[in-house]
């Protein structure tokens, strides 16, 4: 969601604000602006992409510090008035801020019966005007920003310039926000990854952090005044390029990079002689897991249904409990937590706010949470402090591909892991472990002829709804499909247990209405052939994903054959055929398949 990039230092700031923020884009927007102090504090704000926000700025606006912003709005509609930065009355200070002041109402209403006149219908704008009534007091930028923070309530990631003094105020709280250190210069970014195009050295903000930013200096301290030491780290690069290559979108370069993110994935975490998992980030023996009472998953989105495959794995595999939640609920429903159970908290970005909220509810109620997260060093990394990085390398359009993938496998491997301290023998597992190294290769091959995608297209672009059906591990497998298809083409979907099609979903066939069936070779495969005859028996038009070979084409209007997989590892390969379903849809509706409207890469508020 919302970004911000901030500079401070001795080179013109405009480039690299603009710079920082293009960067930044991946995560999501409707607006952008950046602030200039030069003397005075210029302002330029635009509804719509940077590239639209860029082509209103000067030629040459002179500056060496300033503050940069893409917001996705959450308080107020999309309008120039509403878009970031804010300043205050005398425009003497300016801010940007990522999060949601809960209290805003109140805190406006204040300042509207002190005359303060008010100009968005945000809540960050009021911070602005606090923090220039609050610098009234002793002219002095830090106090007057903690002061500011304490009347207020929620979560904030907040730059702060200022007209008369050559510092950049920065705070943290539930919303990240990380200082770059560079030689005579310093950077401020909402993603840590983005800094490292500027510097390899970074100042990770914690909750109720503050920091009084020079050109050479961090001063850091608590919301309560408590003067705090600086760490600084070391960025750890990515595998892979950000830029799209060959490809005409990130999406479609994203599915072609699956190969390869998975091969980082699993590499040095089989052990093939034991026929094992090796996860070392978990920290946990053999024994450990042995006693292991059951698994909890929490995750959103693409994040939850990769977590759905990894409970059937786990209880698959290691035949223990597992239980997967929805993040964004987890935590209100006041759940029981068991402090020797495992707790996986699943996410891309590793910023999703609602699945560090349920992260914080199970270490308050006195349990361990393990990250399964992509961005190394993001909040949820630090807030867990141990877990799995998936290594899938950056991911830069917003509907999630090879990151599901890589979530999926980094879970194959727990599984596996697990399931081999309890039940399952070493050939069992060495079985398990041929499959993930087979992976790579099959998607590559499928990747080479993907079969009738654009018959598929065909039938479901113009279609009032889309059913995606499957059963056992491929019903959630189904559903990460609906949302790609939601997500990019902005189809309503409707995703089911195969089984559950007869009860209730079926009145909503129609004649020619689309199925996409998910149907490997697996223990259920029959069972999903009933519902395909259910469903042709109404009019509906089948687009079948299966393995080639397999006699089940017969029951297909379009079939789209995968290589034969492992069953346990199926999702692997049949999620691909839709996610170019998707992607090819959208293209063929007009839609901008990167950036897709009112959606955001890393959804950081609640």
């Amino acid at each position: 969601m919302c970004g911000i990039f901030g500079y401070i230092g001795s080179k013109r700031a405009t480039p690299i604000l603009v710079d920082g923020l293009r960067r930044l884009e991946y995560r999501g927007y409707d607006s952008t602006g950046i602030a200039v102090k030069n003397g005075e504090i210029s302002i330029f704000k635009k509804v719509g992409k940077v590239s639209e926000m860029q082509s209103i700025l000067p030629s040459n606006i002179q500056g060496t510090s300033g503050i940069g912003h893409t917001r996705w709005a959450t308080h107020g509609g999309v309008t120039e008035e509403n878009a970031h930065p804010h300043a205050s009355s005398s425009g003497d200070v300016v801010i940007v801020h990522n999060g949601i002041i809960n209290n805003s109402r109140i805190l406006r209403a204040s300042l509207v019966a002190q005359g303060v006149e008010l100009k968005s219908e945000t809540d960050s704008e009021a911070l602005a005007h606090i923090i220039e009534i609050e610098l009234a007091v002793d002219n002095n930028p830090e106090a007057a920003v903690r002061r500011t923070l304490q009347k207020a309530s929620g979560t904030w990631g907040l730059c702060v310039l200022f007209k008369n003094h050559d510092v950049i105020v920065v705070a943290a709280n539930g919303s990240t926000l990380e200082i770059g250190k560079g030689d005579g210069e310093m950077f401020i970014s909402s993603d840590g990854p983005t800094l490292s195009e500027f510097t390899d050295r970074v100042v990770h903000l914690h909750d109720d952090d503050i920091a009084v930013l020079t050109a050479t200096s961090i001063t850091r301290s608590s919301l309560k005044g408590d003067r705090k030491s600086v760490e600084v780290s070391v960025l750890e690069k990515s595998w892979g390029e950000a830029d799209l290559g060959e490809y005409e979108h990130y999406m479609l370069k994203e599915i072609h990079e699956q190969p390869d993110a998975l091969r980082h994935c699993i590499s040095g975490r089989l052990d093939r002689v034991r026929g094992n998992g090796r996860l070392g980030g978990l920290r946990l023996s053999p024994s450990a897991l042995a006693k292991v009472p059951h698994v909890r998953l929490i995750g959103c989105g693409t994040a939850l249904h990769a977590a759905e495959i990894g409970q059937l794995l786990i209880e698959k595999l290691a035949r223990i409990p597992a239980v997967t939640h929805i993040a964004s609920e987890f935590r209100h429903n006041d759940p029981v937590i068991n402090p020797n159970a495992l707790h996986f908290a699943v996410s891309q970005s590793g910023e999703t706010a609602d699945t560090l909220s349920a992260i914080k509810e199970i270490q308050l109620k006195g349990a361990q949470v393990y990250g399964v997260v992509n961005v190394v060093g993001s909040t949820i990394a630090r807030q867990c402090g141990q877990g799995v990085y998936i290594h899938s390398g950056p991911e830069q359009a917003v509907a999630s591909t090879k990151a599901f993938s890589n979530m999926v496998v980094a879970l194959t491997m727990f599984a596996l892991q697990v399931g081999r301290s309890r039940s399952i023998s070493k050939e069992k597992g060495k079985e398990i472990i041929h499959g993930l190294q087979q992976i790579p290769h099959l998607i590559e091959e499928y990747l080479e002829d993907v079969g009738p995608i654009m018959e598929a297209v065909e039938l479901v672009k113009d279609a009032k709804s889309v059913f995606f059906l499957g059963r056992g591990i491929s019903a959630p497998v189904a559903k990460e499909g609906a949302l790609k298809l939601m997500e990019v083409a902005y189809i309503p979907c409707l995703a089911y247990p195969a089984g559950e099609m007869k009860h209730g979903p079926i009145a909503l066939l129609e004649e020619g209405s689309p199925i996409i069936f998910v149907v490997p070779n697996d223990h259920v495969k029959e069972k999903t052939v009933s519902a395909i005859h259910e469903s042709k028996a109404r009019g509906a038009k089948i687009i079948l994903i299966h393995e080639e070979g397999d006699e089940i084409s017969e029951e297909g209007d379009v079939n789209i054959a995968i290589p034969k997989v492992h069953p346990l590892l199926s999702p692997l390969l049949t999620v691909v055929p839709m996610q170019l379903i998707a992607y090819h849809t959208a293209l063929a509706l007009g839609n901008d398949v990167d950036r897709p409207r009112n959606l955001a890469k890393s959804v950081t508020v609640e």
